[in-house]
């Protein structure tokens, strides 16, 4: 493998099926790369028709050969992947939380080129490069008028550092574009306005065109899919690499196919499609497959409800979730201010290529399929997802009883035992005259705060009295929501839910209902047009009214930026050791991660999320049980004021219009008064401060030579953590907020920093030393090691004693002891977090032993130099009787130095008595990629010495 060269990456030096060619459209002409030179492409699915024209375009002889694009020409639906390619996609798309990280490496990649002689202009990216800043948002300030403002405002005090050091990036490197602050949701701006569908680029004085892919430093890049666009989420580090000219290194995969039939019923939104979709999807096991879906019943699905499930590809686990492009696909790209040349370029092109969907078109043919599913869309009922994982699918009405049996979980044993029958005495029921109960103020002129309605028998309770902030007195019980937020790309894209959750709004409010006082509100939209559409239907008053104000554009509380609950119900949760409840309209609901002080998550429709801030509590029933009542005194329940489709639509098409993505996209890149005072520090490499707690320069490339070491044999290594199923890189590398006692947070102080301003761990990751630190550092995670701790704790073998897994991991690297994590199925699944492998590498982690990985993790951690490893089949380290006490030996992994990979290593774990256990590990080093960047000892150092050589 070698990287391409700048004019590498967009010129094929090879055209072995003299397939370049010229297209005319209207008085434009483009070079392209015609599929139809090359026998067997039409049968193709859409997905590999993409790929296969990426190889002819980019057949260079030597790492892209013909025999690539004959191998996916005559690609086997029925096969296992065995096959590698070399995929170059057309841009790069980045948040700033994964992004800050990049454009740091590129800079330190600058000094490392100079280092060993090289010039360090040649790092700059070789395609399109855009990031987002999206995910430094966080929710301080809710429910009131001056929200977006006052968390603007905080927004920029806090990441100052790291604003600027980005505005640096966007002057010192070519093709580097910055979305800034206040703007929306990477994924959203990207189908908005970003995405191209088909892209185009001046080569040698001709213009040419070609399908639009993009690899993006975030799980949900797939949310592209919906627009035709191939994409997918890729580490950080990968993404450097592929900024660089470094092809993505792949199997060609298994695909798919989906059919969709039928009509959504009332009453059903495009939020319960995706989670029966996500449902279906992960219990027939789609990892590291493409899933595309076909057939006619695709013309009837809105793009909007495409984008949403393309989005929650990483949810079931698929590399991709792809639509085909169409004439739905036109009237969207229409609608979002697309012009008319690049209109007429997109169909013509499409069509040309074969890549246009119309199963009723003459000589259509129905592309094959590895595996078939379907989903008759008639049968979708209303649904939520919770309480810790998206694909765990509740029907609405199934709702309240899944939560008595959930709570039971979260709650001591006391009140479990009281809920089975045990001990009567601790479910506290308080009578209806009881004003704390009740929820009286304690002025008694102010109107009652309601407590929930619910049967007192169907849970464990611990009815904790609480007066808020301004005076209100009432109480917190298990199963209370204290935060009810629409957040997330993956709906706030969608004006469907967006304003079937306004219309509802102003039902709700007509009928004089309101939030619970203990919710905290909040609405964080993905793009300015929401807002835009939200004052042309003038739902915003009903909104506010009900507390749900404008906090910002970003993803909020999804990715873990919910922002502190008021003071008195934080301390009053965990005094009392509450199970409190959030509801949000993402796609994330992972232990730990919305919000420290909130055990149970539950992702729901837009629309139901107002709905469970009306409810107040998990412990509801909507069919039976009232929101509330109106001022006759009659009972309102949420099919009074859950808007017909009809009411939807009429509010969709006299709302939306194209000159609201043309006004808000006009200038995008140019950012608001705040953004352009910013200081911008000048020149090719970056000025370090080395006081910054922000931006540091990464210790990877210290002491690289021109030569990489030989890879050896692991001895001796000691397991960091020993850990269960389904550990997600939140529980690896987790971001929110910085909790005090921490490593990372000892480090913040002793070099000054106050707890107010420690931020989250994911605006810090442009910081080394605080990412180490942060590294299994979630509040959830349970090491294995230790009983019945939660944390970033082990047991440390070099002091005998429970520690933070950080200063275990230094106390290790003194002795010059390796270490190996153990782990679960499901291993790294979640976002796509470089930290998690970079942490990883940096804690001296030499080997992850698994059952199973989910893609992108695995192979950053081959990015960062750690070998990933899995049980034999069916093993565990459960079965083969490891209880992580023990030292372990890997041999054979030297074999790699001699170009080969070995399918097994040998693992030996010695246990304390001298006993020893056996097994092959399974090697997953799945490319000779892999294994190039693997011996490199990362996929950065691999690059580097590639373009220092080259």
């Amino acid at each position: 493998m070698s990287p391409a060269t700048e004019e590498g990456a967009f010129v094929s030096s090879v055209d072995t099926f003299r397939s370049k060619g010229t297209l005319e459209v209207a008085d434009a002409s483009y070079e392209i790369y015609r599929l139809s030179a090359v026998q067997g492409t039409d049968r193709l699915p859409f997905s590999l028709k993409v790929l296969a024209e990426n190889l002819l375009r980019t057949e260079d002889g030597a790492n892209i050969t013909a025999d690539h694009v004959r191998a996916i020409a005559a690609w086997d639906p029925s096969a296992q992947p065995d096959t590698e390619i070399q995929f170059t996609p057309a841009r790069v798309i980045m948040q700033d939380f994964t992004g800050v990280p990049c454009v740091v490496d590129l800079a330190t990649m600058r000094e490392a080129v100079a280092d060993l002689g090289g010039d360090p202009a040649r790092i700059n990216p070789l395609a399109p490069a855009e990031l987002v800043i999206d995910h430094s948002v966080q929710i301080d300030v809710a429910g009131r008028a001056d929200a977006f403002q006052r968390n603007v405002d905080l927004e920029y005090e806090r990441n100052f550092e790291r604003y600027q050091f980005l505005r640096w990036g966007q002057t010192a490197f070519d093709d580097f574009k910055v979305v800034p602050p206040g703007t929306g949701i990477v994924h959203q701006v990207n189908i908005e306005y970003l995405a191209r569908t088909v892209m185009t680029r001046e080569v040698d004085g001709v213009v040419r065109a070609y399908p639009d892919t993009c690899v993006g430093t975030d799980s949900h890049t797939t949310m592209v899919n919906g627009l035709g666009v191939l994409g997918w989420g890729v580490g950080g580090i990968e993404a450097e690499a592929a900024m660089l000219g470094q092809p993505v290194s792949m199997l060609i995969p298994r695909v798919v196919g989906f059919k969709l039939t039928g009509q959504i019923p009332s009453g059903v939104t495009a939020t319960d499609v995706v989670l029966t979709i996500t449902q279906q999807l992960r219990q027939h096991g789609v990892v590291g497959k493409f899933v595309e879906f076909y057939g006619e019943g695709v013309a009837a699905v809105p793009l909007a409800n495409r984008a949403t499930i393309g989005n929650m590809s990483p949810e079931f686990g698929s590399t991709a979730a792809i639509f085909p492009i169409d004439e739905v696909t036109m009237d969207y790209l229409r609608l979002t201010g697309r012009s008319e040349e690049q209109l007429a370029l997109v169909e013509a092109y499409t069509k040309e290529q074969g890549l246009w969907h119309d199963p009723q078109a003459e000589g259509y043919t129905e592309p094959v399929f590895s595996e078939y599913l379907e989903l008759d869309l008639s049968t979708v009922v209303p649904s939520i997802a919770g309480p810790k994982r998206p694909q765990d699918r509740i029907e609405l009405t199934a709702a309240k009883e899944s939560f008595a049996t959930s709570i039971l979980d979260y709650v001591d044993s006391d009140s479990a035992a009281a809920f089975r029958g045990l001990d009567e005495s601790v479910s506290e029921t308080f009578p209806a005259s009881d004003p704390i109960a009740a929820g009286a103020h304690a002025d008694s002129s102010a109107a009652p705060a309601d407590v929930p309605a619910g049967n007192s028998e169907t849970r464990p309770h611990k009815r904790t009295p609480l007066t808020l902030a301004d005076g209100t007195r009432t109480e917190l019980d298990h199963g209370h929501v204290v935060i009810a937020s629409i957040t997330s790309c993956t709906n706030t894209s969608n004006p469907s839910v967006m304003l079937a959750a306004g219309l509802l709004a102003k039902k709700a409010v007509d009928k004089g209902l309101v939030a619970k006082p203990w919710v905290k509100t909040s609405m964080a939209p993905g793009s300015k047009v929401v807002t835009d559409y939200y004052e042309k239907a003038e739902l915003w008053p009903y909104l506010e009214k009900l507390g749900f104000h404008l906090v910002g554009y970003g993803c909020a509380t999804c990715i873990g930026n919910s922002g502190p609950l008021p003071e008195e119900v934080s301390a009053t949760v965990n005094e009392h050791d509450l199970s409190v409840v959030s509801v949000l309209s993402g796609n994330r609901n992972f232990e730990g991660r919305i919000n420290p002080d909130v055990k149970m998550n539950y992702l729901a429709s837009p629309p139901l999320v107002i709905a469970y801030a009306l409810a107040g509590t998990m412990d509801f029933d909507f069919e039976n049980e009232p929101l509330g009542q109106a001022e006759d005194g009659t009972d309102v329940f949420l099919a009074d004021i859950w808007p017909t489709a009809d009411e939807v639509q009429s509010t969709i098409d006299t709302s939306i219009n194209r000159g609201m993505f043309t006004k808000d996209y006009a200038d995008v890149f140019a950012g608001d008064d705040k953004w352009r005072a910013l200081p911008t520090p000048e020149g090719n490499t970056f000025a370090w401060d080395s006081e910054s707690t922000y931006v540091r320069k990464p210790p990877y490339f210290e002491g690289m030579t021109m030569t990489p070491d030989p890879v050896t044999d692991i001895s001796g290594a000691r397991v960091l953590a020993k850990l269960g199923d389904s550990v997600t890189t939140d529980h690896i590398s987790p971001a929110g907020a910085i909790k005090p006692g921490t490593p990372a947070a000892e480090y913040l102080a002793e070099n000054g920093i106050e707890r107010k301003d420690f931020n989250s761990y994911g605006s810090r990751r442009g910081n080394h030393e605080v990412m180490i630190r942060g590294t299994f550092a979630n509040i959830r995670l349970r090491n294995q090691l230790l009983q019945d701790v939660e944390g970033g704790y082990t047991y440390n073998f070099v002091t005998g004693e429970q520690s933070f897994i950080y200063d275990a991991a230094q106390d290790y690297a003194a002795q010059g002891t390796p270490l190996v994590i153990l782990g679960g199925k499901e291993y790294g699944s979640g976002s796509s977090r470089d930290w998690a492998a970079k942490g990883t590498a940096l804690l001296g982690v030499k080997a992850v032993i698994t059952e199973s990985f989910e893609r992108i993790h695995r192979s950053n951690l081959i990015g960062m130099g750690v070998l990933p490893l899995q049980f034999p089949a069916g093993e565990s380290a459960a079965s083969l009787g490891l209880d992580g006490t023990e030292t372990f030996d890997i041999a054979g992994v030297t074999a790699l130095n001699d170009g080969t990979t070995p399918s097994t290593l040998a693992v030996t774990a010695t246990k304390a008595d001298g006993s020893v256990v056996t097994f092959d590990a399974v090697v997953r080093i799945d490319t000779p990629g892999e294994a190039d960047y693997y011996r490199n000892g990362g996929i950065l150092q691999y690059v580097l010495r590639s373009l220092v050589t080259s």
